[in-house]
């Protein structure tokens, strides 16, 4: 099965073998010197050459999504009666009113309507 590369892949292969000859690595393929003259010693056409003629050991991996075959596991639900739900949530209320005043945040006068006092100042 011959792996069919993308344009991206192409170019990354391309530039580390042209790379790789630049710094001296030899040549997968033989060139006369009469080919090498034509390519004018371009370290990019001779690895094209090389890749074109599928010289190249190279391989690539695609990350692939993972099956799961796992079955999704049943929730667990606490049995609570509306008493303790209520009972939480005042918890949880009072906990972010204390933190809130910690942090410098006053007491939630945004929904209340602006008295007439506050508007004479004004």
């Amino acid at each position: 099965m011959e792996q069919e590369f993308t344009k991206y892949e192409i170019t990354r292969i391309l530039g580390a073998r042209g790379l790789q000859i630049s710094m001296g690595a030899p040549l997968l393929m033989k060139f006369s010197e009469e080919e090498l003259k034509e390519l004018k010693y371009d370290a990019l056409m001779i690895a094209e050459k090389e890749f074109d003629s599928k010289v190249l050991p190279i391989s690539v991996d695609r990350p692939m999504p993972e099956k799961k075959s796992d079955k999704l596991r049943e929730v667990k639900e606490e049995k609570m009666s509306d008493e303790e739900i209520e009972a939480k949530e005042k918890e949880v209320e009072k906990e972010i009113e204390e933190k809130a005043e910690e942090l410098g945040f006053g007491p939630d006068d945004e929904d209340e309507e602006p008295s007439e006092s506050n508007e004479e100042e004004r």
